[in-house]
């Protein structure tokens, strides 16, 4: 979770993002009737996802992923995952009433998944609007409650995981969160409201699947790695799965993005201990709201003003306060007054969590440093908690594959060939077994091993 601002709104009071700013993106309206997920001939699924701009995305079980636009003669045309090139499969849809797609010379048929929405009530008697999708069939089936990452956007419209989990088995409860979708509320990052929303989602969750509910847990990214161990501590759940979640809070995860700016930049231990008193300060004014006054901040940059690295001091908002005026904070500061728990850390929750958890780190992630969550998680593990962490190299945030230009700027590729299955996996078992692309298994309870399984406070290491 970070803030981002434009450098031009350090001269202007206009912001290019505001937390939450996202929370009226809408699917493109001429294409939404391509949404769905579609049944090949192979017995695979191809995943065909909304954009809030023009087109449609899809993706496969091994990660594969491109963006569809029409050309001019009526066309599909698609990009090789976030990229600008026609390069890989170029999937064509047919009219909106005929719910087909044609994928490398294989005809699918559109699943029809059993959907329904509904209203609950969460933190505060706040009403949101969720939707469970189960799979096809009358039988027992695990559940995920999809639990947002720090994204405004209405998950009801964009969470992908809704389509092809069903498809793959796994039911899914996902809903709106407050202040986007219809649901009541206003947008925030106050883990402790988040927390309690998720928590009524899981019960909502297994009121509507009644019988047919099986397994019922949690999953999530980014922001979510906070949010739903602290909902597990409020309701009974299954399992919990976090994609790219940070085990510590998010402060420090401030400190670790402007020392990872400054490492790239090839600055030393030296640099990084000054910078430290950089982000302490900058920390304390956040978390405070300003209220500790702005002398912290005059002080480090008459203290570091005039060294050579201090240009080079960005993180999330670490730099954008340190290189505006006072004056210019002061007018930008309330739009980003969202209740974010700045201070919280999860290691009391987790130390304490009984749910089984399947943790998955993105190697090379650039929003959410993982070393220190890495090293947090495995002495967990070895201490018998029921954590298991699972890494991908060559993954940034989102799990996504990428290419790097000479300029630096990431473009994803996709996600790794086995993240989807072992979301899956998970769900449906607690169990992780054989291989899931390159994704390296760092952790079970006590051991090293390529798998992993809970059964109550227990735990069986697959041989």
């Amino acid at each position: 979770m970070t803030l981002t601002l434009a450098a031009s709104a350090l001269t202007s009071p206009v912001l290019a993002q505001v937390p939450g700013d996202d929370v009226n993106l809408r699917p493109d309206p001429a294409v939404a009737c391509h949404v769905g997920v579609y049944r090949l001939a192979d017995g695979g699924w191809v995943d065909v996802a909304p954009l809030p701009e023009a087109g449609l995305r899809w993706r496969r079980l091994d990660g594969s992923s491109g963006r569809m636009t029409r050309n001019a003669d009526g066309l599909w045309v698609s990009t090789l995952g976030g990229t600008r090139r026609v390069e890989g499969p170029q999937p064509q849809l047919g009219a909106c009433s005929e719910e087909r797609i044609v994928f490398e010379g294989q005809a699918g048929r559109r699943i029809a998944l059993e959907a329904q929405d509904v209203v609950f009530t969460g933190h505060g008697g706040t009403r949101l609007n969720g939707r469970l999708i189960l799979p096809p069939g009358s039988g027992r089936a695990p559940i995920m409650v999809e639990v947002h990452g720090s994204e405004g956007a209405n998950a009801l419209d964009f969470n992908p995981f809704q389509r092809f989990a069903p498809a793959s088995g796994v039911g899914v409860f996902v809903y709106a969160k407050r202040g986007s979708g219809g649901s009541e509320g206003r947008y925030t990052q106050n883990f402790d409201i988040l927390a309690d929303d998720a928590a009524a989602a899981v019960a909502e969750a297994r009121r509507v699947a009644g019988r047919r509910a099986g397994r019922v847990g949690l999953h999530g990214g980014s922001q979510a790695g906070w949010v739903a161990p602290l909902a597990a501590s409020r309701t009974p759940v299954d399992f919990v799965i976090v994609d790219f979640g940070l085990a510590y809070s998010p402060l420090a995860q401030e400190s670790d993005l402007v020392a990872q700016d400054l490492k790239a930049r090839g600055w030393g231990p030296d640099v990084l201990a000054k910078a430290r008193d950089i982000t302490d300060a900058m920390g304390a004014f956040v978390a405070s709201n300003s209220a500790v006054g702005y002398e912290g901040l005059d002080a480090v940059r008459a203290r570091y003003g005039a060294e050579p690295w201090f240009a080079d001091v960005k993180g999330g908002f670490t730099g954008m306060l340190l290189h505006a005026t006072n004056d210019q904070i002061r007018a930008i500061l309330p739009q980003y007054d969202v209740g974010t728990s700045w201070t919280y850390d999860p290691l009391p929750v987790l130390s304490r969590l009984n749910a089984p958890m399947l943790w998955m780190l993105a190697a090379e992630d650039s929003k959410a440093p993982p070393e220190a969550t890495r090293q947090r998680l495995i002495d967990l593990s070895a201490q018998g908690r029921p954590i298991a962490v699972m890494e991908y190299p060559g993954a940034d945030h989102g799990m996504l594959r990428f290419e790097t230009a000479p300029n630096g700027a990431r473009t994803s590729l996709g996600n790794p060939p086995g993240y989807f299955q072992a979301v899956l996996d998970w769900a449906k078992t607690g169990r992780l077994s054989g291989a899931y692309g390159d994704g390296r298994v760092l952790a079970c309870p006590g051991v090293q091993k390529a798998g992993c399984s809970f059964v109550r406070l227990g735990w069986v290491a697959e041989r």
